[in-house]
């Protein structure tokens, strides 16, 4: 199935990816791994809940760790263009029969909270409280170095339909793998922010969160990383990687949080502010679509995730595979 063409002038204007709450069941463990190993900045934390940001980022956070009895994912935040894209993106929603709430979120202004037409619980806002910046204070940087939140990646029972919504509200698609035998769509890359992607669908029981993705300075901080944790304990949280996407061309890393939380340590993609740029189409047998050059993705990396609170999963039709490892 062809991807769609770009909506530019969508009902409301998304400006990026903003953060992700992580329900977590250990806070000192999900602590030590996010602060102490990858190298995140608390910006506030009780007996509940940690906020962190990376070091570029002025917003007060990109994610947020909630004590839970079980890991999860509670919602994907959105930041928009300016205050009547609130009310723009209410009245989308509603018209859409999707869920309409106002609610009080730390640190945010006004905030909607409504459901994408899959079930993935979203939230939008204009205004986040502003801290000063600590891009230039060395001394903080820490483990792989992180500079700003990348980008969201979800496995998702209909990549075709899941494209099809997003690009009405604005994202554009930038790559995207083909399954040549039934003409669908097994994974797309979207943006709104002028690199490879802010969203990223693949084919899957879905809809949950494939992994969130961070920019790091460049690929040294990921061989630095791999060495860190595989000498404090955290070894066997390698997933995947190092090595280098086809898609995106970015030098990754995948690594597993105390939950099972995927996070990718990711750099070197590239831009695509240009509204009428073409997106780079890849066949699902390409071996080098997901990995340029390194090890294939192990089958973990193809069928785990994290659930959504709320979210009802169903099975993907599209059965095609990618190579896998053993």
């Amino acid at each position: 199935m062809p991807v769609p063409a770009p909506v530019l002038y969508p009902p409301f204007n998304i400006l990026r990816l903003s953060h992700v709450e992580y329900r977590v069941t250990d806070l000192a463990a999900s602590r030590a791994f996010y602060v102490d190993t990858l190298g995140l900045q608390v910006t506030d934390e009780d007996d509940s809940t940690i906020y962190l940001r990376a070091m570029e980022e002025r917003g007060h956070h990109c994610i947020a760790l909630v004590k839970a009895e079980t890991p999860s994912v509670g919602v994907l935040g959105f930041k928009l263009y300016d205050t009547p894209d609130l009310d723009k993106a209410a009245a989308w929603f509603e018209t859409e029969g999707l869920p309409v709430d106002w609610v009080t979120r730390p640190y945010q202004g006004r905030t909607l909270r409504t459901r994408d037409a899959f079930g993935i619980p979203l939230e939008f806002y204009v205004h986040m409280d502003r801290l000063d910046p600590i891009h230039q204070q060395y001394r903080l940087y820490k483990g792989v170095k992180p500079l700003r939140i990348d980008h969201f990646n979800m496995f998702s029972s209909d990549v075709d339909a899941s494209v099809a919504f997003y690009n009405r509200i604005g994202f554009r698609v930038t790559e995207y793998t083909e399954d040549a035998d039934s003409g669908k769509c097994w994974a797309a890359w979207m943006h709104r922010k002028g690199g490879v992607h802010d969203v990223a669908f693949t084919n899957g029981t879905g809809p949950r969160l494939h992994h969130t993705a961070f920019w790091v300075p460049n690929p040294l901080n990921i061989i630095d990383l791999c060495d860190l944790m595989a000498t404090t304990g955290y070894v066997s949280n390698i997933e995947r990687g190092p090595g280098r996407h086809g898609i995106s061309n970015a030098f990754f890393l995948y690594v597993r949080d105390p939950d099972g939380h995927r996070i990718e340590i990711y750099c070197s993609d590239y831009q695509t502010v240009d509204p009428d740029l073409e997106p780079i189409k890849w066949d699902l047998k390409d071996p080098q679509r997901q990995t340029l050059w390194g090890a294939p993705a192990p089958k973990s990396w193809f069928e785990q995730g994290s659930l959504f609170d709320g979210a009802e999963l169903r099975d993907s039709a599209l059965k095609a595979q990618p190579i896998i490892a053993p």
